[in-house]
């Protein structure tokens, strides 16, 4: 008999109410089919968060990958993490410029590197020396999502994936371009293992948001923290974690999966575009509550 397997992918809290979200949901619909297929043929977790994060990085739809915004000197610094929940091994890049896939660099970091986190300069001479691609062009390859949120600087895109695999390992990934207009330099949750990006033997998570209010709540860790001190379930272990971020005067969501497949999406923000699937036939694509 199969194991269980399941899957979440997210592009990011505070949509815009209003707004058409379907080309981002058709997208999100197929990487989870294409995502239940690798996990139904026994691809690792760590390998599926991998290429679907990479597949909302170059989709353009989210404010992540090519469709990050640049910052106030106009340059494309980009964020991303990727974590194991077997080991606890991860590895993340922060101010990465240059470079087509962060989420591919931060792997390199987790597996070719004895770091969790490298940032500027030194991040993109790694990926370089291990041959990712390089965006030659960024005026013409990013092409930043508009939100036309009523404040911009606030407009959240990050993208997510979390992982059971049918050997019961998790794992999570995310990357972002960060806040739109932010400083030059300026490093979120998302590469902050703990903050906003966490997988091991309990759960895995992913987040979006305000990341400097993820930041200060240890968000991501916190869920898992619940779980295993408070004997808290996903569901509300998540919700605990939000309401924590909401306090601080922060807003965002995250997705989550725990060690029995149990899957949540939970968000602070009015919305979140979420995917989730699992191998029970669970199939989940939406962005407003």
């Amino acid at each position: 008999m199969a194991r269980k397997w399941a899957i979440a992918l997210h592009g990011g809290a505070g949509p815009v109410f209003g707004r058409d979200y379907s080309r981002e949901e058709a997208h999100m619909a197929e990487l989870l089919r294409e995502g239940g297929k690798r996990l139904d043929a026994g691809v690792a977790a760590l390998d599926v968060v991998e290429a679907m994060v990479a597949a909302l990085e170059e989709s353009g739809l989210h404010l992540a990958g090519k469709g990050a915004a640049p910052n106030t000197d106009g340059r494309y610094e980009l964020d991303a993490a990727i974590m194991d929940g077997r080991t606890r091994n991860a590895g993340a890049v922060a101010a990465l410029s240059g470079i087509i896939s962060p989420i591919a660099a931060a792997r390199i970091v987790m597996e070719r590197t004895p770091h969790v986190l490298i940032a500027g300069e030194g991040a993109w001479a790694l990926a370089t020396e291990y041959g990712l691609p390089e965006v030659r062009d960024a005026e013409n390859y990013y092409q930043p999502v508009e939100e036309r949120c009523l404040l911009p600087a606030r407009a959240m895109g990050t993208v997510g994936a979390v992982v059971l695999d049918q050997y019961g390992d998790l794992a999570a990934a995310t990357s972002t371009g960060g806040v739109k207009s932010k400083t030059p330099g300026r490093v979120g949750d998302t590469p902050l293992i703990g903050a906003g990006t966490w997988a091991d033997e309990r759960c895995a998570i992913s987040c979006t948001g305000l990341g400097e209010y993820f930041i200060r709540a240890a968000a991501a860790a916190d869920v898992s923290a619940r779980i295993r001190y408070g004997g808290a379930e996903l569901e509300d272990a998540v919700q605990g974690a939000l309401d924590d971020v909401k306090h601080l005067g922060g807003e965002g969501g995250m997705i989550a999966v725990s060690a029995d497949g149990t899957l949540i999406a939970g968000s602070n923000s009015g919305g979140l575009k979420r995917g989730l699937m699992d191998a029970d036939g669970r199939f989940e694509v939406a962005t407003f509550a």
